[in-house]
């Protein structure tokens, strides 16, 4: 059976936001990343998987977010 050469592949959607999370300084720096209410106002992992998992847009532009910064992590060699 073949890897699937696509990073979101089997990545749950909890720990792309934990990642971005930690990778951004907590939710301030991800809201400033991507500017949706559930990231800038009383944001917690909970409520944003929530409000994530019932707005296709809004999860798109997480889950590119997440694509740019392992492509981002990939060119500095971390």
């Amino acid at each position: 059976m073949q890897e699937s050469k696509d990073p979101l592949h089997r990545k749950k959607l909890v720990n792309i936001v934990e990642e971005l999370v930690e990778y951004y300084g907590g939710f301030e720096g991800l809201g400033d990343q991507i500017n949706i209410r559930c990231f800038t106002h009383d944001p917690s992992i909970k409520s944003s998987l929530t409000f994530l998992r019932r707005t296709p847009w809004a999860r798109e532009k997480v889950e590119s977010l997440y694509l740019y910064t392992l492509r981002k992590k990939a060119q500095k060699g971390e």
